[in-house]
């Protein structure tokens, strides 16, 4: 049932306003040091880039509980699908971002923030954005069985998330984690285009209606393999065709213009060619 636009705009502005509260009480309990209102009252820009990248999933789970759960029918079944979904993705970004940052970028990173390493704060602050990402695509429904089933897509979809970012990272020829923790911009914009580019990839994997376990595992397999296409994209486009060096298989003039010269745009370019290409995927599914 399509929801009518007084109706949807209504739950997403008051969803989005309750998700934006619980958000706030949740770092009020659990990190009182570290309050966004304190963050940004100093000049720690680190803080502000993860602060932002927290934010910005909670707006994503928030726009998705009120997509995939709010269905028009009646108006207190669909006050509890909203909350009870929305505050279920914001649980979900919170831990597993966290969990996501400390094993994929080593558990220095908090340090390196805290100290004013922006390089860690935009890495942190796109793999919140990037489960932010994994978890809008897996919340959905309006009933105890649903949650289920989205809990069991979004740890599969974290897992494959981080695998896909992990084997990337393998064809650098530097250490990510010690180029950012060096405070190599370069190294980080390109890790968060990898991120979110991933992300998009493994979200798409998440849509459709569960018809059975056969059929949605075999197309969440079968649209993973896309993200393989981030390869060629790296290898080829970018490094042989864009910046005209040799085609290598490995390494070569992106690796250096990254991890040894620092050049951000390099790293730009990378990052708005993985995050291109993941855009272009979803749109033709």
């Amino acid at each position: 049932m399509e929801l009518p636009p007084l109706y949807a705009l209504g739950f997403a502005v008051g969803t989005t306003l309750v998700l934006l509260a619980v958000f706030r009480l949740g770092r009020r309990v659990f990190a009182p040091e570290t309050t966004v209102g304190k963050n940004f009252a100093d000049s720690n820009a680190a803080r502000h880039l993860l602060d932002v990248g927290q934010v910005l999933g909670v707006f994503m789970v928030a726009a998705a509980a009120v997509k995939n759960c709010v269905r028009g029918e009646d108006l207190v079944q669909d006050i509890v699908a909203a909350a009870e979904f929305g505050v279920l993705g914001l649980v979900l970004v919170a831990v597993m971002g966290r969990l996501g940052t400390q094993l994929l970028l080593r558990s220095r990173l908090p340090a390196e923030i805290a100290r004013g390493n922006v390089a860690a704060g935009l890495a942190a602050g796109s793999h919140y954005v990037a489960t932010g990402i994994v978890a809008a695509h897996a919340i959905a429904g309006s009933k105890l069985r649903d949650v289920g089933l989205s809990l069991l897509f979004f740890m599969l979809a974290i897992a494959a998330l981080w695998a896909f970012v992990t084997l990337f990272r393998a064809l650098t020829t530097y250490d990510d984690a010690e180029q950012i923790h060096g405070e190599n911009l370069a190294a980080s914009i390109s890790y968060a285009g990898v991120s979110i580019a991933v992300a998009i990839i493994v979200g798409c994997a998440l849509d459709g209606d569960f018809v059975s376990w056969e059929s949605s595992l075999k197309g969440f397999g079968a649209i993973l393999l896309l993200a393989l296409a981030l390869y060629p994209v790296r290898q080829l486009f970018v490094q042989t065709l864009l910046l005209g060096a040799p085609f290598a298989l490995r390494g070569g003039r992106l690796d250096t213009g990254v991890g040894t010269d620092r050049n951000e745009g390099i790293g730009a370019l990378e990052a708005v060619s993985y995050i291109a290409t993941a855009l272009s995927v979803a749109r033709l599914l």
